[in-house]
């Protein structure tokens, strides 16, 4: 058989060529790929979830432009199910495989925990969005953990000028941390529960029903004292480094929300924008 039929032609490596424009770009690369991932949760069982993967590198101005293909290969390449541990790998494997200076990558999934209603005991499971925010640079690496908690709050203003009943609504706290030793979702989570006027349950019996809806009522709340309160937490727990809290509410009697969000790191004098990357 001619051996000219089976060969290879070779093919021009556009992405690799030259740019003389001189401007670097910040991040390039893919957006919402998802691939099975498991977590171990505070209970010592694994979950099986799906996440969504953002990633990135920084590329320098003399490429044209960077290896679309490899970011899907890094993903693939892991086993079946991605780790905690195997996302810290795969930060260093990306630059190594792109030859880039700066990585960043984005997992995001469900992340779901069993409570138990207040008053009757009955179980359910709740869903948060967890993203774990990854970056390497110059070969140093660091991990924020951004969770995004669903509360009650309770209006202050409304309680103290009616008669009777207050609105209320479903607000959205999201808190990223950088952190300086081990800390559990569900501990994010339960710091955050902990100062709403009051906590969402997946299933509710009538009793229970009651009891969040008293609950809600004696313990308002302001988005501005929900991220204060955050914060005072934060502030006491020698594990974060940095954080950023916001407080939405999905307004029940406008067609707008309210919000709030503050930001510090504690390593720095200076504001944390400066240091503390959201993105």
């Amino acid at each position: 058989m001619n051996e000219r039929a089976h060969a290879i032609p070779e093919i021009s490596d556009i992405q690799s060529s030259q740019d003389t424009r001189r401007i670097d770009i910040d991040r390039v690369g893919i957006k919402d790929i998802r691939h099975p991932v498991v977590v171990r949760d505070r209970s010592g069982r694994e979950q099986h979830t799906v996440a969504s993967f953002n990633m990135y590198v920084g590329l320098p101005h003399n490429f044209k432009g960077t290896h679309m293909s490899r970011f899907v290969e890094i993903l693939n390449h892991h086993e079946y199910e991605i780790t905690v541990e195997s996302f810290k790998r795969m930060m260093a494997e990306m630059s190594d495989l792109l030859h880039a200076k700066v990585g960043h990558i984005e997992m995001t999934f469900p992340y779901f925990v069993m409570k138990a209603a207040p008053v009757s005991g009955v179980k359910s499971l709740i869903d948060y969005d967890v993203t774990f925010i990854g970056r390497v640079q110059e070969g140093v690496s660091s991990i924020q953990v951004k969770v995004v908690v669903p509360i009650t709050t309770l209006c202050p203003c409304s309680k103290d000028i009616s008669d009777y009943g207050a609105h209320n609504q479903r607000s959205h706290v999201t808190v990223l941390v950088r952190i300086r030793d081990f800390l559990w979702i569900e501990e994010i989570i339960d710091i955050v529960e902990s100062v709403a006027s009051c906590e969402l349950y997946g299933l509710l019996k009538r009793p229970d029903e009651k009891y969040v809806t008293e609950r809600a009522y004696d313990n308002p709340k302001f988005v501005e004292d929900i991220v204060r309160d955050v914060a005072v937490r934060l502030n006491d727990d020698a594990r974060v480094a940095a954080y950023v809290v916001e407080s939405e509410n999905f307004e029940s009697i406008h067609n707008h929300s309210a919000y709030a969000m503050l930001e510090r790191d504690k390593d720095a004098a200076r504001p944390a924008r400066d240091h503390f990357s959201r993105t």
